[in-house]
């Protein structure tokens, strides 16, 4: 965890001349306090994360998005990274504000619709966008952006990649304020680890996240996560150890699993041990009885 937080970031922030930031306040997890927007684009802009659900905040929010509208630039679409409330409490006011459509993965637009029951915002989804697909946007030299299905936080994670620039919005797949909590309601250790590799491979020049500066050298940065969920994860195999034959479930283990992190953390700690066990069950290293887990022979740390 960093003790750093966001309370003051500048906005906007004009990372390069078809590429700006705009953080605002959101319910996040602290010590993150605000998510980035960014807008994409020289002349088509796309708008990344409609985040706040604050009033205040979504004034600055409009005011920016019409700023680049009375620069001449036209305003395509609204991009939802996934269904978490932190990047889309904002969603469907921007929309009928600005008299947009709506992009995100299918699973992100089951996940909005009224009733789904995540503790979410609700929005429709206009355009629903799927692994593999390009958005093109005109300018003086048209912009392509890669769609990439990155399960692992969300089941419907998006990202953006841009091969001529080597810009990556990556969401909530990494940070450089605070840590990615992955849960067990929606994440998928083994699938976040998989698309943290998928990232790396890419040799993005710059990532994009939801929360904290850019990364200027995001392969080293994916790299260190990587390394980290799986030296968190022989953590976890090892305090599964430590309680012998009679197993444990995950709030046993994060004293043990989490000793370097403050105890009044331990409660989100205790979600990402959960998340590591059930990864550590689909690795054939640990069998689950209920909410109880074991070891198994041969799934030494």
């Amino acid at each position: 965890m960093t003790t750093s937080t966001d309370l003051d970031p500048p906005r906007p922030l004009e990372l390069s001349p078809a590429l700006s930031c705009f953080p605002t306040r959101t319910p996040t997890l602290l010590p993150a306090t605000h998510t980035n927007s960014y807008a994409l684009g020289s002349r088509d802009v796309l708008l990344v994360e409609p985040a706040t659900p604050y009033e205040d905040e979504r004034r600055e929010w409009l005011a920016w998005a019409r700023g680049l509208q009375s620069q001449g630039r036209n305003l395509v679409g609204i991009f939802l990274t996934h269904h978490h409330v932190d990047h889309t409490g904002g969603a469907d006011f921007f929309a009928a504000e600005l008299g947009l459509p709506k992009w995100a993965h299918p699973i992100t637009a089951s996940l909005l619709q009224p009733g789904a029951s995540r503790g979410t915002a609700t929005a429709s989804i206009d355009r629903e966008l799927l692994d593999g697909e390009t958005i093109i946007l005109d300018g003086p030299e048209a912009e392509s952006w890669a769609v990439l299905h990155t399960p692992g936080h969300a089941p419907g994670h998006l990202c953006l990649f841009n091969g001529s620039t080597g810009d990556l919005v990556c969401g909530d797949m990494v940070a450089s304020i605070g840590t990615i909590i992955i849960e067990p309601v929606d994440g998928d250790m083994m699938l976040y680890i998989e698309q943290l590799q998928r990232l790396l491979d890419l040799n993005a020049s710059r990532a994009l996240p939801a929360h904290g500066a850019a990364i200027n050298d995001p392969s080293r940065f994916f790299a260190h996560y990587i390394a980290h969920r799986l030296k968190r994860e022989l953590k976890v195999l090892d305090a599964l150890h430590a309680v012998g034959d009679s197993g444990g479930v995950a709030k046993d283990l994060v004293p043990h699993a989490y000793d370097d992190t403050p105890e009044a953390l331990w409660h989100l700690a205790e979600l990402s041990v959960q998340t590591h066990l059930i990864k550590l069950e689909q690795d054939g290293r640990a069998t689950r009885d209920g909410e109880r887990y074991f070891r198994l022979p041969g799934g030494s740390p």
